[in-house]
């Protein structure tokens, strides 16, 4: 059997890896995808529709 000896992973050490310089600019394109793919999803989505409170307005029959 091996020791590792090596600290547990944690939030604080995957962020320190992720700032450092090559992987740095994987997680901000990964970001601004994720960004993209959000507001994409988000202007397909259809309203719903309300129904009308007030009855539609007609001119009056001379």
């Amino acid at each position: 059997m091996t020791d590792d000896k090596s600290p547990p992973r944690t939030f604080k050490g995957l962020l320190r890896w992720a700032m450092t310089p090559p992987q740095a600019w994987g997680v901000y394109l990964l970001a601004i995808l994720l960004v993209w793919l959000l507001s994409f999803y988000a202007g397909t989505l259809k309203p719903k529709n309300t129904p009308n409170a007030s009855p539609p307005v007609t001119a009056p029959k001379s």
